[in-house]
C-alpha cells in the first residue's frame, strides 16, 4: 500500500504560481506511476497531469498544458506539480494519486491523498 500527503496549496493571485508537493510512504514508490487530479466544487473530479515510474512520459491535461510541469524524485518519495500563470478556473481541491498501471487520464487510480485546496482570486 502507499500512503500520500498533499502539501503547497493555499490562496494566491491570477497570475501566481505554486508547487504542489506530494510525499509517498508506504510500498516501493518506483513502482507506481503518479497523477494528480483536482475537484471544483458542484464537478467531477478531473485529471490535471500524471507521470510515469521513472519519470520519462509526462501527461497533461488541455487545461493546464504550458503553464504547468509534474515531476518525481524517486529517492525522495516525492511528486511535485508546478503550476504557473494560475487562473481563477485553477480553483479546485488538488489530489495526489497513485497506481501501479499507467492509469493517466481516469480516476481509477488505486491510492489517493486527502487533498489541498488551491484558491485563485481574480
Amino acid at each position: 500500500q502507499v500512503q500520500l500527503v498533499e502539501s503547497g496549496g493555499g490562496l494566491v493571485q491570477a497570475g501566481d504560481s505554486l508547487r504542489l508537493s506530494c510525499a509517498a510512504s508506504g510500498s516501493n514508490f518506483r513502482d507506481y506511476c503518479m497523477g494528480w487530479f483536482r475537484q471544483a466544487p458542484g464537478k467531477e473530479r478531473e485529471f490535471v497531469a500524471a507521470i510515469s515510474w521513472g519519470g520519462g512520459s509526462t501527461f497533461y491535461a488541455d487545461s493546464v498544458k504550458g503553464r504547468s510541469a509534474i515531476s518525481r524524485d524517486n529517492a525522495k518519495n516525492m511528486v511535485y506539480l508546478q503550476m504557473n500563470s494560475l487562473k481563477p478556473e485553477d480553483t479546485a481541491v488538488y489530489y495526489c494519486a497513485a497506481d501501479k498501471r499507467l492509469a493517466v487520464r481516469t480516476p481509477t487510480y488505486d491510492y489517493w491523498g486527502q487533498g489541498t485546496q488551491v484558491t485563485v482570486s481574480s
